[in-house]
C-alpha cells in the first residue's frame, strides 16, 4: 500500500518527533516543528504518537496526495481548507477514506504548518533511530529530501487500534467517499492559535550581558518574523538589543527555542533544524509549552515575549503532557473497548 504525491506543495517532508542522542556528534535533532500537532494526528490515526507523518508548510498552494487503497488518516495543525475528493473534510479527527481518494490542502486561515498522519505510518528507513528528514544533509525521510511530484511513499502496517477505527468507520461512509466520527479533538485546547502571539520565555545564560534598556525592550517591543526564516530558525526584526560591552564567547550548546542575538542586535529563534552549538549570546529560551505556537507563526507576523519562572514553565509543560495522556486514554477507550 502506498501514497502518491500529486502536488508536493512548497515544502512537505516526512517528520517524526526528532533524532535524539546524536547532537554530541554534531547531528541535528530535526523532527516536527509542532510536535503536539504531529503527536495528536498519530493518536487519532491509531499510531504510536512518535510515528512519522507529513509536515506540510502552508505558504502558497498546498499539496495533494492520492491513496491507492482505503486508509485511516488524521490532519491537525494550522487552520486551513482541507478537501477529500474535492469536498470539504474535517480536521482534528480520524477519517476513513476510500481507495483512489485524493486529499488536498487549501489556503491557510491561521498558522503555517499542518500534519498528516496515516494509519501504519510511512514505511521509510530510520536513520539514527529517526525517520525525520534533514534536507540540508540529505538524510532521513523519503530519499533525504522534500517530497516531489509522483513520489510514492510506502505505508506501514496498521496497528490493532487503526484496524478498529477502520472497521467502525466503514459502516458510515458518506456520499463524499469518506467517513468520520461526529466528535473531534478541541484544537484550541492544545494549540490556541492567534495572530501575533505572546510567547513565554526563560532568561538565557547571557541575559545579564545586555544593557538595561535592551532587557526592557526585549519584553516591551514586538518583533517581526522576517521572510528569511525557515526550519533552522526564525530571524526577527525589531528594535536592536545591545550588549553592555563586547562579548567574546566560546560556542555553547543550543536547543529548540534558544533565542540568540547576533551582532546586528536582531534576535534569532533556533528551531527544529538548528545547529548543535552557537556562539552568539543567548538572550532567552522559549518554554517547551509555547514551541508549537512559535512553529505556527508566519513571516510578517509579530511576536512579543513575556518572562515566566522555571516553575511556571515546568507546570505548563506538565499540564500539556497530562492533556495528551488523557486524550490517549480516551481514544483507546473509544476504539478498543
Amino acid at each position: 500500500m502506498s501514497m502518491k504525491v500529486v502536488k508536493p506543495g512548497l515544502l512537505t517532508t516526512v517528520q517524526d518527533t526528532g533524532r535524539t542522542g546524536y547532537q554530541k556528534y554534531g547531528v541535528l535533532g530535526s523532527g516536527a516543528m509542532d510536535t503536539i500537532s504531529l503527536r495528536i494526528a498519530n493518536l487519532l490515526a491509531g499510531n504510536q504518537e512518535k510515528e512519522a507523518g507529513l509536515e506540510v508548510t502552508l505558504m502558497g498552494p498546498g499539496p495533494s496526495f492520492e491513496f491507492s487503497e482505503p486508509a485511516v488518516i488524521a490532519v491537525t495543525g494550522a487552520d486551513f481548507a482541507f478537501h477529500i475528493n474535492g469536498e470539504p473534510a474535517p480536521l482534528w479527527k480520524p477519517v476513513l477514506i476510500k481507495e483512489n481518494s485524493v486529499v488536498s490542502f487549501g489556503p491557510c486561515k491561521m498558522g503555517s504548518r499542518a500534519y498528516l498522519a496515516v494509519a501504519g505510518g510511512f514505511d521509510v528507513p530510520a536513520v539514527m533511530e529517526s525517520k525525520s528528514t534533514y534536507v540540508r544533509a540529505g538524510i532521513g525521510g523519503f530519499c533525504g529530501r522534500a517530497l516531489q511530484k509522483d513520489d510514492e511513499l510506502p505505508l506501514g502496517r496498521m496497528t490493532p487500534c487503526s484496524e478498529s477505527i477502520a472497521d467502525r468507520l466503514s459502516d458510515s461512509f458518506g456520499q463524499h467517499g469518506f467517513s468520520a466520527p461526529d466528535w473531534s479533538v478541541s484544537s484550541r485546547g492544545f494549540l490556541p492559535l492567534k495572530k501575533n502571539p505572546v510567547i513565554r520565555v526563560l532568561e538565557g545564560a547571557q541575559f545579564h550581558a545586555f544593557t538595561e534598556e535592551a532587557k526592557l525592550r526585549f519584553y516591551q517591543e514586538s518583533y517581526t518574523v522576517t521572510p528569511q526564516s525557515d526550519r533552522m530558525g526564525y530571524r526577527l526584526k525589531g528594535a536592536p538589543l545591545e550588549l553592555r560591552e563586547p562579548l567574546e564567547m566560546v560556542s555553547e550548546a543550543v536547543t529548540f527555542g534558544t533565542v540568540q542575538v547576533p551582532p546586528d542586535g536582531n534576535p534569532i529563534i533556533l528551531l527544529a533544524d538548528r545547529q548543535t552549538t552557537g556562539g552568539y549570546p543567548r538572550m532567552a529560551h522559549i518554554i517547551s509549552a509555547d514551541l508549537p505556537l512559535v512553529a505556527q507563526t508566519m513571516p510578517g507576523e509579530h511576536i512579543t515575549f513575556r518572562a515566566v519562572s522555571l516553575e511556571e514553565a515546568e507546570m505548563l509543560l506538565l499540564e500539556k503532557e497530562q492533556q495528551l495522556k488523557e486524550l490517549k486514554a480516551r481514544l483507546k477507550m473509544e476504539w478498543l473497548i
